[in-house]
This record gives C-alpha cells, structure tokens and sequence, in this order.
C-alpha cells in the first residue's frame, strides 16, 4: 500500500504578519497532485489541519475544497486532530464525510477502532490517535495524567483490536506527540505536562508503521516511526529545513519504505546576523536579497532607522532582532539572552532563588509551581476548545 504521509497543515497561520493562505494553497494542489502522479492508496494527515481552535472562514474553505479533491480522485483519507485544533469543530460531520473517504479520528475513545483500507495483500488496518491532552483524558483511559501514560494506554487498545484481526492484517497508528529524539522549531506550541512532554518511541511498539505530528521538521526516529513536518515553514528557526511529504511503501509483510517528496517553497528563509552596515555592504549576502529575513543586528549601540536601511537592501525583512556584542558579565546582557532556552518552570524556579537571596525551591515546592504552571495551560487548552 502506498501512503502519503502529511501533518502540522496549520491553514490559517501566517508568518510575522504575512498571510500564508495563498502559500498553503500551493501546497494542497501540490499534494493531490503527488496523490495521483504517484498512484497513492491513502493519505493521512497527523494533526494540526488548522492553526487555532476557531478557523477562519478561508481556511474552513481551502480545506473543504481539498477534501472535495480527494474524494473525487477516489483516495481515501485519514485525519487526526492535532493541539492546536478543536477535537470535536474538526470531528462535525465524521460519520457522513467517512462515507465518502475522508475519515476523520479526533474522540479518544475510538483509538482502538480503526479504518480498515485493504490492497491487493489484505487489510490494513489505521488508528488514529488524535492528540491526547492527559488531564483531558487520563479518566476516558483510567490512568495517572501524564503524555507516556495515556498514550500507552490508547496504545493497549490499538494492539488488543489488532490482535483480534486475522492474521497478516498491517497496522499504521497516526499520533501528534512528541517523541524521544524529535528535535523541535520554535514554532510549535508546547505541550509539556509535569516538567515532561516526550514519550519514548517504543510506546508504539506493533505497529508497522507510525505516522506522527506535532513536530515540524521532517524526521526519521526509527525506520517505522516518523514525523512527516509541517509543508511550510512558520518560524525562522526553520531556515534550514527541507519541507517534505513521506511517501511510504508498506510492504505484504510489513516492510517499511519511505521516500521523501519536496514542497513548494513560497520564499526561502535567511536569517542574517552581524553590525548593520556590515550586513548592508557583504557581497556574500546577495542571495538572500529576495528571501524572508530575520535580522540579528549586533551593533554596541542600536542604530538610527534599522529596518528602513535593511529594508533597502532585503525588501522582505520581517523581523529584527538586536543583540548587542557584549561580555557575558556585562550588567546590560538583554533579560532575553538570560532566559534563552530555559522552560517555564526553570525561570519560575530562577525567580524564586533570585528573591530569596539565592535559595531556590525544594522538591515540595517545585512540585506546586509544576502544578500551576500545568493548570494555566490545561485551562488555556479548554478554553480554545469550548464553544
């Protein structure tokens, strides 16, 4: 069976302000045009389909005249909510759509009730796993709330259904997690839950293949578990990825192959760095005069109109960034550059030492601050869920 593994769409999202509609367009005749140029059987979309909770109308409309291709060119779909979608908006109309090839999996409690596709070697057999948010979901699964747990106990759903088919049935599982050694962007949400968000590979272990989202860089984390990436890039720190699709063979026995498949680029991305007339006078930086830009400019003092002078030279700059040279026990080091790569309950733990002369939290007290920082983003997730 041939597969055209997608996900992390995001239709509605711009980039720094400009709309990428136009952008994602391009994107979905590309893919149903790979959909019929390479005589693919399925595709499967792990998460994300749109970039907020409430979609705009265009984005609800690229996506309905996309479905209206597939169906049309005869292959099936299968879909999954990702975080950043609303389960049960993206769910309206399942039963119907799933009459005409587009099924749509975002309850958790049908994890363990695949779409069953068959080729000319039997059945296959896809589970999707929409994105599950633990303190949503850990009473639907009857365990401790916590990313490994319930997706180990959806898990145990999809293997026992699985063991109940006959023999030789394939199995794909669609899931939007982040998985041990995924490298993460800047741009996705994040979705850690008690100081942890990954859950290690071997969560999926029976499955032939596992088709992931959530993460947008396309990567390979075993030769049968993947994230296909997002088709675009939404953030800077994506300069230097390759936007792609996976095209996987599954074999008769379950054998694995998978090829990748290049995306349109709307515009490359650059991101420059150095003192502002340097940047307007290197030769070296002449192919990036067309590109989307990020300036990191490092002069000791800013300097007077910056954006109007890069704009001169790189029309398309989009974001500026200053960063003066300094060292690093200078007292005017930016708050920024102190914070950089640190996570929430890190700077929360920082503050607390900073006030108390020095003397962080002890475990009770990292505990608590978990605990609220986990409520305050579970409180956000359900408000962009709710009608």
């Amino acid at each position: 069976m041939r597969i055209l593994h997608t996900s992390d769409w995001h239709l509605g999202r711009s980039f720094h302000r400009v709309g990428l509609l136009d952008a994602q367009a391009a994107f979905l005749d590309h893919l149903v045009a790979t959909v019929r140029t390479h005589d693919v059987d399925v595709v499967v979309v792990a998460g994300d389909v749109y970039d907020r909770a409430v979609p705009s109308l265009s984005a609800v409309e690229l996506f309905d005249r996309t479905l209206h291709r597939l169906a049309d060119a005869g292959v099936p779909a299968v879909m999954i909510s990702g975080n950043h979608d609303s389960a049960r908006r993206l769910g309206v109309g399942a039963g119907l759509m799933g009459r005409a090839g587009v099924h749509l999996r975002t309850d958790p409690a049908g994890c363990g009730e695949p779409v069953v596709l068959a080729d000319r070697h039997g059945d296959v057999a896809f589970y999707g796993l929409p994105y599950l948010e633990p303190a949503l979901v850990r009473e639907e699964f009857g365990v401790e709330a916590g990313h490994e747990a319930v997706l180990g106990a959806a898990m145990e759903r999809v293997r026992a259904d699985l063991a109940g088919r006959p023999a030789g049935t394939r199995s794909v599982v669609l899931a939007h997690a982040f998985v041990v050694g995924g490298v993460a962007s800047e741009s996705e949400r994040d979705i850690t839950v008690g100081g942890v968000a990954s859950v290690p590979a071997g969560v999926f272990d029976g499955a032939d293949y596992v088709a992931l989202g959530h993460l947008h860089g396309a990567q390979t984390i075993t030769e049968r578990v993947r994230y296909s990436g997002s088709p675009l890039a939404y953030s800077f720190s994506e300069a230097t990825h390759r936007k792609t699709v996976w095209l996987v063979e599954l074999g008769q026995d379950g054998t694995v192959g998978a090829e990748r498949i290049d995306c349109p680029v709307p515009r490359a991305l650059a991101r420059i760095r150095g003192r502002l007339d340097d940047l307007l006078a290197d030769p070296g930086l002449a192919r990036h005069e067309e590109s989307w830009v990020e300036a990191t400019l490092t002069d000791a003092a800013r300097p007077y109109e910056p954006m109007a002078r890069l704009t001169e030279r790189f029309p398309h700059t989009l974001s500026l960034v200053f960063d003066p040279e300094r060292g690093e026990d200078d007292p005017l080091a930016s708050y920024a550059q102190r914070l950089a790569g640190r996570t929430d309950q890190q700077i929360a733990e920082d503050f607390v030492a900073h006030v108390r002369g020095g003397t962080g939290p002890d475990g009770p007290e990292r505990a608590v601050l978990r605990g609220v920082l986990d409520e305050v983003r579970v409180d956000a997730s359900v408000r962009e869920v709710t009608p």
